[in-house]
């Protein structure tokens, strides 16, 4: 049995990973505010807000911690985090992202590509999540020398998704098959979509960072044609009807914006700049011993979290209402930018 220190712990990745490291017999402790919701049952919830200098002065000083795992983006609280545990901990490792890197054109490109400049401050607005991740991974090389893992994510898919971008299509394509309507879909089929679901991710964090394992990791899958992932969702769902798809020129005119936010198709991408956002090199990761599940497991825990919130719902961070979908369908009726399959 292995003492694992969750930072964080209360919210998706941070319980998930310390979910995980439960399930497999090791005394897990979380560290958090608790704002997020509740650290997992049978942990060891140490309440303390990161931005405390003292924050960590909470936790049993007579513990070696055989792993800490970091999903922090704050800069200030990975260089607090540091200092307090660098030296009372066996391994590291920190939950990065792909959004650390300063171009998103490059098709697999590797953990050598450029990166953006690191956030001088300790806080980061949502804006500057990459600059932020930056100086994150900077303090942790800092106090860590090598000997840490830095896990550079990519999208993070699957039960319990609070962006709401992977649920969309097995959630929509289920809504479809239940009310007989149409699906509208971005006609973009080979743009590369590439994510690591959450289960994978989690797993590979605990066995790896309790292995010992260090260096920077793109934690991504395969990259997949939007055509299979979308094939895949409907599929997932039983749903065989009619799908609608439109280019980026019809859709801009209609004011559906891609990837995220209102009024989106979720994962598709229209900028030409960011084709290869989800299209990374997984390679060093796999040989690390990052394993991936099949897109249909993926897209089945997906609409399992999707079908538990409720498909009817409101859409507040990804995708388009149901009425809202229809009623983009009927506008772009008989524009020869639109096709039915």
């Amino acid at each position: 049995m292995a003492s694992v220190l969750v930072l964080g712990g209360t919210s998706w990745v941070g319980g998930a990973v310390a979910a995980h490291a439960l399930s497999l017999g090791h005394e897990v402790t979380c560290l958090a505010r608790g704002e997020s919701g509740r650290a997992p049952e049978g942990t060891t919830w140490v309440r303390a807000d990161r931005s405390d200098p003292a924050a960590y002065e909470a936790l049993p000083r007579d513990i070696r911690w055989d792993l800490v795992v970091d999903v922090a983006r704050q800069p200030g609280h990975v260089r607090g985090a540091v200092r307090a545990l660098a030296d009372r901990t066996t391994s590291w490792a920190f939950v990065s992202s792909c959004s650390v890197y300063a171009r998103h054109d490059e098709p697999g490109a590797d953990e050598s590509a450029e990166l953006l400049p690191a956030l001088e401050s300790d806080t980061a607005t949502p804006e500057q999540y990459g600059e932020g991740k930056v100086a994150c991974e900077q303090a942790v090389a800092e106090g860590r020398g090598g000997d840490a893992l830095v896990a550079r994510s990519g999208l993070i898919v699957g039960h319990g998704d609070p962006s709401e971008r992977s649920g969309y299509w097995p959630g929509r394509f289920s809504q479809a098959a239940r009310d007989g309507g149409p699906v509208l879909v971005p006609d973009h089929p080979a743009q590369p979509v590439q994510w690591v679901d959450v289960r994978d991710l989690t797993a590979w964090l605990i066995q790896a960072g309790l292995r010992g394992t260090t260096g920077r990791y793109n934690a991504v899958g395969a990259a997949l044609s939007l055509t299979e992932v979308l094939d895949t969702a409907a599929q997932v769902a039983g749903f065989d009807g009619e799908v609608v798809r439109a280019g980026s020129t019809a859709l801009a005119q209609q004011d559906v914006r891609d990837f995220m936010g209102p009024r989106s198709l979720p994962l598709w991408l229209a900028d030409p700049a960011w084709q290869s956002f989800m299209d990374r090199s997984g390679a060093a990761a796999a040989r690390a011993g990052l394993e991936t599940r099949s897109l249909e497991e993926t897209m089945a825990a997906a609409l399992a979290w999707e079908t538990e919130l409720g498909t009817s719902r409101p859409r507040a961070r990804a995708g388009l209402a149901r009425a809202e979908e229809l009623a983009v369908i009927r506008s772009l009726s008989g524009s020869s930018a639109v096709h039915g399959g």
